[in-house]
Formats: C-alpha cells, sequence, structure tokens
C-alpha cells in the first residue's frame, strides 16, 4: 500500500510532505508556483546564453587561427617556389631578395654581408624548419642562439 493510497493524502514525516501540514506553514499558491517557474525559466535562459557566448567566442578564435594557419602554409609555398641554386638544409636560415620584375630568390650572403647595399630588395632572413615550414628570422638573432631539440633530446637520454 502506497502512502498516496489514502484519497491523495500524505503519511509520511511532516519534513518531506510536498505540502504545508500545519496551520502556520505558508500557503503555496498557484501565483508562487509560476513566479518560481519564471525564476528558473530566467535563470536557465542566463547560463544557457553564457555558455553559448563562451562556445562562439571559441570558434571566433578557432577562425581566427585557422586564417593564420592558411596565411603560413601560402607563405610557405610561395617561398619554396622562390628561385634557389642551392640545396636548401634544414634548420639553415636563408636570405630572401626580390629582383625588380619581382621575381624572388634565396641566397645564403646577408645584406650585412653585402655592405649593406644588396644587389637587390631584401625581403628577410627565413629558417628552413622540418616539416618544410619557414621561419622568420629577425635579423639580431643569430643561429647559434637558437635551441636545437636534437642536442636537447641527447642531453636528456645522457
Amino acid at each position: 500500500m502506497s502512502e498516496f493510497d489514502d484519497g491523495g493524502k500524505h503519511r509520511g514525516p511532516a519534513h518531506s510532505s510536498p505540502y504545508g501540514l500545519s496551520r502556520l506553514a505558508p500557503s503555496i499558491t498557484l501565483v508562487d508556483v509560476a513566479k518560481e517557474i519564471e525564476r528558473a525559466d530566467e535563470m536557465i535562459g542566463a547560463v544557457t546564453a553564457s555558455k553559448l557566448e563562451v562556445i562562439a567566442e571559441q570558434i571566433r578564435q578557432l577562425q581566427e587561427r585557422a586564417r593564420a594557419i592558411l596565411d603560413d602554409a601560402k607563405r610557405d609555398l610561395e617561398l619554396h617556389r622562390a628561385t634557389c641554386a642551392f640545396p636548401r638544409l634544414v634548420g639553415k636560415t636563408y636570405h630572401l631578395y626580390e629582383k625588380a620584375t619581382g621575381a624572388l630568390y634565396w641566397s645564403m650572403v646577408s645584406p650585412d654581408e653585402w655592405g649593406g647595399a644588396p644587389p637587390h630588395a631584401f625581403r628577410g632572413s627565413f629558417r628552413l624548419e622540418g616539416d618544410q615550414s619557414w621561419t622568420r628570422v629577425d635579423e639580431d638573432e643569430g643561429e647559434g642562439e637558437r635551441v636545437d631539440a636534437h642536442a636537447v633530446l641527447r642531453q636528456l637520454r645522457g
């Protein structure tokens, strides 16, 4: 026999009753229930909107990152198509120049080694990475200052 078989009256302890059992208990009206539902709707709406704003910001950041990756890939493809009269080695820095015709070419000679007056417009120094991407190198950064990941791994292995 269930506790509600007796005409729907609660027969359990007073603290578990779904309604007030005392004349002093606050009355729960339909208006009170409607207000509680309205507050719950507002809270759920605010929480949902907040979560969706976080996701929208993450999407914007991912889109920016995707654009940057595509821009880097486009640049790397253009750099690989520049004329080069020598084999390019991973980890080495090369210097990019542009002829008056707009043709790009690689040189092992930096603008400083040209005495500050290279024969063509200097477009930057780049290091060829293992994944065939190019990393722009600041003029004041030397190749010796670069961290060699393979050397670090060898050192860690003992």
